[in-house]
């Protein structure tokens, strides 16, 4: 993991390091052409970002036709297959080959009542084989965008799955997740179609990564970093859960910006952002030292990847039928997703945080 020292400066809202050192050193003619050249595709990205485009990915992900999109069953497959399109038409390139990455988890069946964990290690799983179990098929989707490092990764990731839907509950039945976490996914397609508008090759491959199972125990994101032959190679991950609600009324802008305490220039970063670019935006700036739940972020807090985590806390709609479009606040999701844009583009691009 690069950290980034603490002596050093920061140019402009892209945190350009400046060589450590008693007396900074001033760049050349070449390299400020450089740095204009490369805000300048940082902010045609940027100006792609929009609130409509919020509104149609998330009044597909949440509407009752896909029932609350639980991992495991069909519903959840074909926002799978949404996220594809959304990719192709994009775009991006599959990873290793494939949009799709097909995985199972198993889960012991000694009683009709599903209790236990599912498992998706391969050693838990061997075990679990010996005896009465379940079996549940599930999709991660990736696009790649490419860099020109090509063995060095960003990963930009978010969880389509929600709760499903409830066929004994009288009244509304259908778990929608419009904030939890359709927004998060709309904010991780427009980042990547943002990247494509810029026109500027990352330096660093970036990975847009949507996880299947996330509420089930994060499975989508616990299994691809158990299994990834490259994951050693991941230089940052940005998630998204939660970015649409209000949780504090009389302070609409609030949203909880949590990222990996070694990386104090991330901090700066959101600072910066929101300044310059005018963001409605009130961010709980939390650094923190070991975050291994609440999300899939954990399973990188785990192998020691830096971290950032856009999160508008708990809403009364949490895990509720209530979780629809109507609650989202559009203009923070929208800023939420300009802000996190910005990130994605330091962490593809910056040589040390």
């Amino acid at each position: 993991m690069k950290k980034i020292l603490l002596a050093a400066l920061f140019v402009g809202s892209f945190g350009f390091a400046a060589q450590s050192s008693a007396k900074s050193v001033k760049p050349t003619k070449a390299q400020r052409a450089q740095q204009e050249l490369m805000q300048k595709a940082c902010e045609r990205g940027l100006s792609s970002i929009n609130r409509a485009s919020s509104e149609a990915i998330i009044g597909f992900l949440a509407s009752d036709a896909l029932e609350g999109r639980e991992a495991g069953y069909n519903t959840s497959i074909i926002a799978g297959e949404y996220m594809v399109s959304q990719l192709i038409e994009a775009g991006l390139e599959p990873l290793d080959g494939s949009y799709r990455h097909r995985f199972s988890a198993y889960q012991a069946a000694s009683t009709r009542r599903p209790g236990n964990r599912w498992e998706v290690n391969a050693d838990s799983i061997a075990k679990l084989q010996q005896g009465p179990h379940r079996r549940m098929d599930m999709m991660n989707v990736f696009g790649v965008i490419p860099g020109e490092i090509q063995d060095e990764y960003v990963i930009v990731g978010a969880h389509r799955d929600h709760w499903g839907l409830d066929p004994w509950k009288v009244g509304d039945q259908i778990y929608n997740g419009a904030d939890d976490n359709a927004s998060g996914v709309s904010c991780a397609l427009q980042i990547a179609r943002a990247f494509k508008a810029s026109g500027m090759k990352p330096r660093r491959t970036v990975i847009f990564a949507f996880w299947d199972g996330e509420e089930k125990g994060t499975l989508g994101s616990t299994y691809f970093t158990q299994t990834w032959p490259q994951i050693k190679q991941v230089k940052g991950y940005l998630n998204f859960d939660m970015e649409g609600g209000n949780t504090q009324p009389d302070n609409p802008p609030y949203f909880a910006y949590i990222y990996s305490q070694e990386n104090p220039a991330f901090g700066e970063w959101i600072k910066n952002d929101v300044e310059k670019y005018n963001l409605g935006l009130d961010p709980s700036v939390r650094p923190t030292e070991n975050l291994l739940g609440g999300s899939d972020q954990g399973n990188f807090v785990k192998l020691g990847i830096p971290f950032i985590w856009y999160h508008t806390d708990w809403t009364p709609y949490y895990h509720q039928v209530t979780d629809e479009p109507e609650h989202i606040n559009w203009d923070k999701l929208v800023d939420i997703t300009k802000a996190s844009y910005l990130n994605a583009w330091n962490l593809a691009n910056e040589e040390n945080y």
